[in-house]
């Protein structure tokens, strides 16, 4: 069985930094792309930023030259760094993993961690 569990979300002052942090664990599920989302109420889930095994970052406008995501070489295991928050930036972020299953693309979610962003 598949687990991703984020953790790292807390509430933070404007203009302060956060790492999130995204595990995925299975016996045989070997990620391809590493995704974060972000979910405030009322709005719907968005993008944020993206990698694959192969390292090329992507990122949402709204977050680039602020955030930083990552990879642990080898390892299920990524990471968000985020700076210069604004309060807009406030919501659930959420890990969504990709990978190879026999003939097939699987995805997989973990339950979100909240940021808060607030003076």
């Amino acid at each position: 069985q598949v687990q991703v569990v984020e953790s790292g979300g807390d509430l933070v002052q404007p203009g302060g930094s956060l790492r999130l942090s995204c595990v995925v664990s299975a016996s045989r599920f070997r990620v391809y792309a590493m995704n974060w989302h972000r979910q405030a109420p009322g709005k719907q889930r968005e993008l944020v930023a993206g990698i694959t095994t192969h390292g090329y970052p992507e990122y949402a406008d709204f977050v680039k030259g602020r955030f930083a995501i990552s990879r642990d070489s080898g390892e299920n295991t990524g990471h968000l760094q985020m700076n210069d928050l604004k309060p807009e930036d406030s919501a659930v972020y959420y890990c969504h993993a990709e990978g190879p299953s026999g003939d097939e693309m699987v995805d997989y979610w973990g339950q979100g961690t909240q940021v808060t962003v607030s003076s």
